[in-house]
């Protein structure tokens, strides 16, 4: 029998906390049972195995992005919006290094296609709108915005630009000014 008060969000929130904490590769169901003291069998009610606490994290992870990029980017455009877009998912990464770990998994086929991936997907296009990016291009810039932001993110993360004396931050402003130019001359 499962423990009184024990439902899904709590499982998920504490799994998410241990991703944060430890790293998602350790992540288990046997370790979210011992944090929430209770035996691995009582969190099968709620999450069937450990691909599907991965898929929860991943979605909730998207829908953690989604409210980031949606505050970072509201009145803004141009530029300003594409530097919100790239930092929402910094601090997302800075901040909650398991949900960053979570975003970089492959997504199963109900994550691709859950609420959170759609808001992730209506908030960028929100962003590309401001440039002059044809419809059937907007995947590969899409594409190529996600690939320059999680690529300075993930290094940033692994500490890759510490031996150098070179502010971390220019560099993510340069990147983000590269791209706004990128996007602002797409090849029609």
């Amino acid at each position: 029998m499962a423990r009184a008060g024990l439902n899904q969000e709590i499982v998920e929130a504490t799994a998410a906390q241990l991703a944060d904490q430890e790293g998602l590769a350790g992540l288990s169901l046997s370790a979210v049972a011992r944090q929430l003291k209770v035996q691995p069998a009582s969190l099968y009610v709620h999450v069937a195995n450990r691909p599907a606490l991965l898929a929860a994290l991943h979605r909730r992870a998207l829908g953690d992005l989604a409210t980031r990029i949606s505050h970072e980017i509201a009145g803004r455009s141009g530029l300003e919006a594409l530097q919100g877009l790239a930092e929402a998912h910094r601090s997302l990464a800075q901040e909650h290094p398991g949900a960053w770990a979570a975003l970089q998994q492959i997504a199963d086929a109900d994550t691709a296609t859950s609420k959170e991936a759609a808001e992730v997907v209506r908030l960028n296009m929100a962003v590309l709108r401001q440039y002059d990016i044809a419809a059937d291009e907007t995947v590969h810039a899409t594409r190529v915005i996600g690939s320059a932001i999680n690529g300075f993110v993930s290094l940033e993360l692994q500490h890759a630009f510490g031996h150098r004396d070179v502010d971390a931050e220019a560099s993510f402003q340069r990147m983000v000014s590269a791209l706004d130019r990128a996007l602002r001359s797409w090849p029609s």
